[in-house]
């Protein structure tokens, strides 16, 4: 709008300032930069948490920078009094600079402007961070593209954290930021947030908090002057409330684990672990080891039998992860074909019957090679290169079926005598990726180098690995920081030599690979106990029961040979069963090594060491609760979009509530009349009566009052009308009339009386209240909705930032334009 233009005072009034600053302009003082250091705080506090989500703390500099970066470019430009939206503005051009910087440095200009190149390169980051996200399980190794997803991610947090506490007014909500920070790590690790970096977030929380109270005045004081014990004493008491809260919420809701929040309890929406859960890592499930899940089965097989859920074959040198081949799978029907003849001279026939129980997951527990499955509730498909059955529309829970299953008789000669070369096979089997570790690479050549036939380099590496030189440790992998089964983790595990089934799986495939044997990795369970039940089958009789659970996960190697299929070894020492064929030549175990399952019985064991293994690897949907989780997370993606359209709609409310908080809490008591008219005229605005280009502040209060908006001006409505009235007056009188003469400083305080200013602000409150409340109740419903919830007053200056670019632009066109035609105009006058 444009209303008449105040009289330039020019010196012969001063503005009121704090005490201590003769400047113009008033100070900003310390306040922008104590609240950017206390978000910092906040912010890099809370992403301590998210270690143990990610590997080691090389990724927590590059954290810290971009948090840091983006604090002092909101702090700075606070500090220059750039308005609200140029602010938050700033916060994601330093965002987008430090990214920049920090890893697309070689594709951009100078280092922080990006290009194409840079814009394919962060293509390829977020596919990688995918990529690590749906298939390696936490810790994570800290690869570029998920360090620079989280640098992102909690950069934006910043900016969010800020927004909330500063130009929207309302710091109590930056705990939502915060919160959204540390639900990541309270759904993913067994010990939750861990207490440091809960520790740390709480107290920038309540940094925030007092820096909204110390230094930001409230209606009754002027700058700096918010400062007494009852703030404090507030302060205190959201903090308190906040603690005690935290404590008693795990035991009050369910879905979180036993234990003491922040380091005991675990947000698990989804349930107990009934399964092979692929949100929490094979380490953890191993140091807190529970008899989950409980699976049964009767066979009669002689020789102890492997449960095999899913297979894993496909790996990019991050991680290892399963291959679903969904476009190739087909119905589960009579017969279930491996694709290849088996040259064995004798084959055992088998029959399984499997009773799941609480075991859930997509993928059908079976011994392998699984021939026909009957019994079965739902709809299956089976993938014909790895023989894994998988459900459509359900799931592995409550099923009872019958697996037949043909297993070839295999000896230690006849896989030596399969050295021909291997066809049929498909490179997913085979593929290396090209960056495998010279030591990964040596340790194969060394050890399976000198070896005539496949089989002999099989039986090399799995003798090199349950050498003494290894030993079976939960502990180790955590300590030395290689938790997990990338490249890198497999080249820490062959220098520490000591890790779990996963890393002794991985080791054997990579250098089985290396080595030319087309290798993948099993996902199931080892042999399990003797329930001392027998279970009768038609056509076999009584057969006797064994249990397994989630003690007794498991991942072994199998290697393919020509005419023989694929052959599972068991490099693991201590875990489940070395086959006969490829104990011939081997070297003996490790000390204390079993070659059974005896070890497994509870009674039977000591340590953590001896507890069986667990799934090693993220099956998609194969973690205990996944049927609930299945439906959750729809649930979950929708009311998360429901929130996020909400807040969006809410966004113009937000601002508006903002710009009234400021208004009516001036930092500057002197321009107090000028910020009451202003919300008077957005009032106006909201509710239909927006000010003419030229109408002076008299002539547009005038207008508003006979306009009918605020009903009759002698009645019910009557405060309304004088309280327009006196709006206009003091901001004619503030703008137009004799300067005021400066309050009275209290003689050695330093400081202004605050009890006028406290009156006059209470006042001029209760007169925009008035004035809505009139409006609201003589406007029509949608125009009430429309003030509420779009107020044209956000959505104008809105429309002005956004065109505020083109208009700059065009105006500096035309100056440019006008500057040439003077400056050729004068080099060369117009001749006559």
């Amino acid at each position: 709008m444009t209303i008449a233009p105040p009289r330039n005072s020019g010196t012969d009034r001063q503005p009121v300032l704090p005490a201590g600053n003769s400047a113009g302009r008033p100070r900003v003082g310390a306040y922008p930069w104590m609240m950017a250091g206390s978000i910092a705080v906040a912010v890099a506090g809370a992403a301590l948490s998210l270690n143990g989500v990610l590997r080691g703390w090389g990724w927590y500099w590059p954290v810290a920078t971009t948090v840091l970066v983006v604090c002092l470019t909101l702090a700075a430009l606070r500090s220059a009094r750039a308005q609200p939206l140029l602010v938050t503005a700033g916060g994601f051009l330093a965002l987008g600079a430090i990214l920049t910087l920090t890893f697309f440095r070689g594709s951009s200009i100078a280092g922080v402007f990006p290009t194409g190149a840079s814009v394919a390169e962060l293509d390829r980051l977020i596919r990688r961070a995918s990529e690590t996200v749906l298939s390696e399980t936490a810790p994570v190794a800290p690869n570029v593209g998920i360090v620079m997803v989280i640098c992102a991610v909690l950069g934006l947090a910043v900016i969010l954290v800020d927004a909330l506490a500063v130009p929207l007014g309302m710091p109590a909500a930056t705990g939502a930021g915060l919160l959204a920070i540390l639900v990541v790590p309270a759904m993913i690790k067994p010990q939750s947030v861990g207490f440091w970096g809960f520790t740390a977030a709480v107290a920038g929380y309540l940094m925030i908090l007092a820096c909204s109270q110390w230094f930001v005045p409230d209606s009754r004081g002027p700058v700096d002057a918010a400062r007494n014990p009852g703030q404090v004493r507030r302060a205190a008491l959201t903090g308190s409330v906040a603690l005690v809260a935290t404590m008693l919420v795990p035991m009050a809701i369910p879905g979180f684990d036993q234990g003491t929040f922040p380091q005991g309890s675990r947000l698990n929406p989804w349930g107990t672990s009934t399964g092979l859960n692929p949100m929490i890592t094979l380490g953890n499930s191993l140091r807190t080891p529970a008899g989950t899940g409980r699976i049964t089965y009767a066979t009669n097989s002689s020789a102890p039998l492997y449960l095999r859920t899913v297979t894993v074959d496909h790996f990019d040198g991050d991680s290892w992860g399963p291959d679903d081949r969904n476009a190739s799978r087909r119905p589960l029907g009579s017969q279930i074909d491996p694709g290849y003849t088996v040259l064995a001279d004798e084959q055992q026939p088998l029959v399984t019957a499997i009773d799941t129980g609480t075991f859930t997951s997509p993928y059908l527990p079976a011994p392998y090679p699984p021939e026909s499955v009957r019994g079965l509730d739902g709809r299956w498909t089976w993938d014909p290169a790895t023989l894994s059955i998988k459900g459509t529309d359900t799931t592995s829970r409550r099923q009872e079926y019958l697996v037949t299953s043909s297993v070839p008789k295999l000896t230690a000669g006849l896989l030596a005598r399969s050295s021909s070369g291997v066809q049929g096979i498909s490179e997913d089997f085979t593929r290396i990726p090209g960056n495998v570790p010279d030591i990964v690479r040596t340790t194969a050549s060394t050890v399976a180098g000198p070896s005539a036939t496949p089989y002999e380099k099989a039986m090399a590496i799995q003798k090199y690995l349950r050498s003494a030189d290894f030993t079976y440790s939960l502990q180790s992998p955590v300590q030395g920081g290689y938790d997990g089964n990338g490249l890198s983790v497999l080249a820490d595990f062959l220098d520490q030599k000591s890790g779990y089934c996963i890393h002794y799986a991985s080791a054997m495939a990579v250098m089985a690979r290396l080595e030319g044997i087309p290798s993948r990795i099993a996902v199931g369970y080892a042999p399990g106990r003797l329930t001392g039940a027998t279970v009768s089958v038609a056509g076999q009789g009584a057969l006797p029961e064994y249990e397994v659970d989630a003690r007794d996960a498991h991942a072994w190697p199998e290697l393919y040979f020509q005419g023989l299929g694929w052959v599972p070894f068991e490099p693991t020492p201590s875990r489940g069963v070395v086959p006969d064929y490829a104990t011939e030549a081997s070297a003996p175990s490790a000390p204390g090594a079993l070659e059974n399952n005896d070890d497994l019985a509870p009674e039977a064991t000591p340590a953590p060491a001896p507890a069986p293994s667990a799934a090693p690897l993220p099956a998609p949907g194969g973690g205990g609760g996944t049927e609930a989780g299945a439906q959750l997370l729809p649930l979950l993606l929708g009311l998360g979009g429901v929130l996020g359209a909400a807040l969006l709609a809410a966004a113009p409310r937000l601002a508006r509530t903002g710009i009234r908080a400021r208004r009516l809490r001036p930092a500057e008591p002197g321009t107090a009349a000028v910020l009451a008219w202003s919300e008077m005229v957005d009032l106006g605005t909201d509710y239909g009566l927006p000010p003419k280009s030229s109408e002076t502040p008299r002539a547009y209060s005038a207008r508003l009052r006979e306009s009918g908006l605020l009903g009759e001006p002698r009645g019910l409505d009557d405060a309304a009308h004088r309280a327009a009235a006196a709006l206009t007056s003091n901001f004619e009188r503030r703008e137009y009339g004799p300067p005021p003469a400066g309050p009275e400083v209290p003689e050695g305080t330093g400081r202004t009386d605050p009890g006028p200013e406290a009156a006059e602000q209470d006042v001029t409150g209760a007169r925009i209240a008035a004035l809505e409340t009139a409006l609201r109740a003589h406007a029509p419903a949608l125009r009430r909705l429309r003030a509420l919830w779009v107020p044209p007053s956000v959505i104008g200056r809105l429309g002005r930032l956004l065109t505020a670019p083109f208009l700059a632009a065009g105006a500096a066109t035309i100056h440019m334009a006008k500057a040439a035609t003077r400056f050729w105009s004068a080099r060369w006058p117009a001749r006559s």
